[in-house]
């Protein structure tokens, strides 16, 4: 597992570093929330159908218990990693390092249940810090275009292929004043927590990725709105990963909200 810090020293930042205020964090962990947990703090833990580990927080941040293993990339305790670097008060048991404390599903809802004392400290952690954790979203996002880049090697194509992943990028982030374009902030950082920057060799079915590397790859050049590009290459890159799931993983159970989600990128 590659701790947040050690992302921060192997990718440089943009120019203009992408800081959200507290009134822009509480918009975008709203935005954000309402996707993962249909804005309902009983989901800020949770244990989904079908998955061996637990999603926590606005982001639905992956964590697993102790010596788990799973091809997906754990996201939780690199969010632990920024908080202590903000020196922002945890959980006297926690820390980046802790693994999930419940090594199932059973055990998870027994301590949910029974209103343990980890579990109540956990969910108020959680529903305190909000924004902060919009803010660690911010600042993923912040790494997610030279991390993509650096990706590509001479078998993903020539420079024009990073020419093309860069414009794309900043037509969805950026306004033609060259401001920020707050609806395209949303898209960019709710996509990339929903499902990665892509470049993850495991995070892949049958060799094709669903992050936001193939987003932007596959967005259509033509189409002149890029938020209506980029939500329609979303949804083929999402119906693309259902296609390629093993079947017992059920992914087309997920297929009309994972819809619905990346329609709301261009309103």
């Amino acid at each position: 597992m590659k701790t947040f810090l050690f992302i921060i020293m192997s990718f440089p930042l943009f120019a203009d570093e992408i800081v959200l205020t507290d009134k822009q964090a509480n918009y975008v962990a709203m935005k954000v929330w309402q996707n993962e947990g249909a804005g309902l703090d009983k989901y800020l833990i949770h244990w989904n159908d079908g998955e061996d580990f637990a999603s926590v927080g606005i982001g639905h941040f992956i964590w697993f218990s102790k010596g788990h293993t799973e091809n997906f990339q754990e996201m939780f305790p690199q969010l632990i990693a920024f908080m202590e670097e903000k020196n922002t008060p945890l959980p006297s048991w926690l820390n980046s390092k802790t693994p999930l404390p419940w090594n199932s599903k059973k055990g998870f809802y027994l301590a949910k249940n029974s209103k343990s004392k980890q579990y109540l400290e956990l969910f108020q952690f959680l529903k305190s810090t909000k924004g902060l954790q919009a803010k660690f979203l911010a600042q993923r996002l912040n790494y997610a275009l030279p991390k993509m880049l650096n990706s590509l090697n001479d078998s993903d194509g020539d420079d024009n292929k990073k020419v093309l992943i860069e414009r794309h990028f900043n037509q969805i982030l950026n306004n033609t004043d060259g401001s920020i374009n707050e609806q395209g902030l949303y898209a960019l950082l709710d996509y990339i927590n929903f499902k990665g920057e892509g470049t993850v060799l495991t995070e892949r079915y049958h060799g094709q990725g669903w992050g936001l590397l193939q987003v932007l790859t596959h967005m259509d050049a033509s189409e002149p709105n890029p938020l209506k590009a980029f939500s329609e290459s979303a949804d083929a890159m999402l119906k693309r990963r259902i296609k390629n799931s093993p079947p017992e993983r059920g992914e087309i159970r997920w297929k009309d909200n994972w819809h619905n989600r990346v329609l709301s990128y261009a309103p």
